[in-house]
C-alpha cells in the first residue's frame, strides 16, 4: 500500500523506490533504487536551483549554490523521509536491519530521492516540483530567510577559499572499509596538491561533509595562532 503522501499511482515503482540494494533478490542494478536515486537526485537540484532563481532575483550565484547545497543535503532530505514515515515500507537485508539500516540517514534521503525519480516518471515534472515544494517548504524558507544549515561545511569550506585563496576545494576519496552493509568512507580534501582535511562517513557525501570541517578547524586554528602572534609581536 502506497501513503496518501505520496503521489504515486504504480505500486511496482514505490516497491522499487524503497528497495536497498542489499534486499534486492538477483540484480542490485535493476532491483534497488540506487538508478531512481540517481534520477531523482537531478529532479530535486533542479526544481530547488528554479526555486531560488526565481524567488530571489538579489542573489548571486554563490548564494544560491549555499542555500541550495543547504537544502538538498543528506539531514533534511532524510528527516522529510522520516515525517512521511517512508522507514517503515524500506526494504533492507536482515544484516542491514540489524545495524539499523531503515532509519540511517544515507538510505533515508536516498529513498526520498528515489520517490522524486518516480513522480516523475510517472507524471512529468510538474508532479515532482509540487511534491519536492511541498515537503521541502519548511528548509526553503529557512534559507529564504537567510539561516543557511551551520552543518553544510563544504559551502563554508569553499567561501573560505574563495575569500583568501582563489581556489576551489577538490575532494577525494581515499579509503574504502567495512562489509557491504556497512560501509565506511574516508575521504580527503586538497586545494592544488595540498591536503587540508580528512573525514569518515557511512556515505561519499557524509565523509566530505566531514572532511570540510576538519579542514575549516584546521584553518581557523591557524589564523587564530596567526593572530595571536602577530599581536605578540606588537607589544
Amino acid at each position: 500500500m502506497i501513503p496518501t503522501s505520496i503521489p504515486l499511482q504504480s505500486e511496482s515503482l514505490f516497491r522499487l523506490a524503497m528497495r536497498h540494494r542489499s534486499a534486492a533478490p538477483v540484480d542490485p542494478v535493476r532491483e534497488s533504487y540506487e538508478r531512481l536515486e540517481f534520477f531523482g537526485d537531478s529532479v530535486l537540484g533542479l526544481v530547488v536551483a528554479q526555486y531560488l532563481y526565481e524567488h530571489h532575483p538579489d542573489w548571486d550565484q554563490g548564494m544560491m549554490s549555499k542555500a541550495k547545497a543547504s537544502v538538498v543535503q543528506e539531514a533534511p532530505l532524510a528527516q522529510v523521509a522520516l515525517s512521511l514515515g517512508l522507514d517503515e515500507f524500506i526494504e533492507v537485508s536482515a544484516n542491514e536491519e540489524a545495524v539499523g539500516g531503515k532509519t540511517r540517514p544515507s538510505i533515508l534521503a536516498d529513498v526520498f530521492e528515489a520517490i522524486i525519480g518516480a513522480i516523475y516518471l510517472e507524471s512529468g515534472l510538474e508532479k515532482a516540483r509540487w511534491f519536492v515544494l511541498e515537503q521541502l517548504n519548511d528548509y526553503l524558507m529557512q534559507v529564504s530567510g537567510g539561516d543557511v544549515s551551520p552543518n553544510d561545511h563544504k559551502s563554508k569550506l569553499q567561501e573560505i577559499a574563495q575569500a583568501n585563496w582563489r581556489k576551489t576545494p577538490v575532494y577525494r576519496i581515499v579509503g574504502e572499509s567495512g562489509h557491504a552493509h556497512e560501509r565506511r568512507f574516508r575521504v580527503q580534501v586538497l586545494f592544488d596538491s595540498e591536503v587540508m582535511g580528512e573525514g569518515m562517513g557511512r556515505s561519499k557525501k557524509e565523509a566530505e561533509q566531514a572532511a570540510a570541517a576538519d579542514a575549516i578547524e584546521i584553518i581557523e586554528r591557524a589564523i587564530r595562532a596567526r593572530a595571536l602572534a602577530e599581536e605578540h609581536y606588537s607589544e
